[in-house]
């Protein structure tokens, strides 16, 4: 009699990827055009990202779209990026929409413009029954401001009497983060070859794979997205349990 032949079955892929999108300044740079040419080409990439996230099978979707460092920039390349942000708002909601694609955006929302957190609320209101994919974009986002921002609301609730200082555990702290609603990150990718995560989930990405891309940001394509999900797929996960 032969024996049986197993088949292996391939892994799931990751529920949640988490991107940092680096590298449009030096794309503009290489080609002798200006930042915010990077930048609107960064766009483009952004549609890749999320028709490869729900080609793969992600269910989650978070981009660090600008940094509560980035304020700091000159104020003709944030008044660009604001630009492009109202365009992106205007314009790309409805292909959303259609796609099944929920939006949700964390971050300060007190330091933009009145019109753009209009166009915000607006989005998150139009795409909030959709479940084939949660797109989350971080914008005027740091990760130890996020994680202040929830230690202070639970000052502010046991000095009230609303919490027990003894129920504060690690549970607590991620319900009042702005990500307390989508499960934490399995994989964080960052293109354009650094190997760092600037202030980028902090909390939320303590068990992530990490996969750096060396391709900047405008040329990041399907083959790019494949290719981490496939090194994701190669490891194994041990949240701090000890290895074979």
């Amino acid at each position: 009699m032969e024996a049986a032949v197993l088949t292996k079955t391939a892994p799931p892929p990751p529920v949640h990827v988490a991107i940092i999108m680096d590298g449009n300044g030096r794309w503009a740079r290489a080609r002798g055009l200006p930042r915010t040419a990077g930048h609107r080409r960064g766009a483009q990439s952004v549609r890749v990202a999320i028709e490869s996230a729900i080609r793969g099978g992600v269910s989650y979707l978070t981009l660090f779209g600008f940094s509560s460092e980035n304020w700091r920039r000159p104020q003709a390349e944030i008044g660009d990026l604001m630009g492009l942000l109202r365009h992106y708002l205007n314009t790309e909601i409805n292909a959303l929409d259609r796609q099944g694609v929920r939006l949700m955006v964390i971050g300060d929302r007190s330091r933009f413009a009145g019109d753009i957190v209009s166009m915000i609320d607006r989005a998150e209101h139009m795409t909030r029954n959709n479940r084939r994919l949660i797109l989350t974009i971080a914008l005027s986002y740091g990760g130890r401001h996020e994680i202040v921002q929830a230690t202070r609301r639970i000052a502010e609730e046991v000095a009230i009497g609303l919490l027990d200082p003894q129920a504060i555990d690690e549970a607590a702290i991620t319900e009042r983060l702005f990500t307390a609603d989508i499960p934490d990150p399995d994989l964080l990718i960052r293109t354009s070859g650094e190997r760092r995560l600037s202030n980028f989930l902090l909390w939320q990405l303590a068990y992530a794979e990490l996969v750096f891309l060396d391709v900047l940001w405008p040329d990041f394509s399907n083959e790019d997205f494949v290719a981490a999900l496939d090194e994701f797929q190669r490891r194994e996960r041990r949240y701090g349990t000890a290895g074979a």
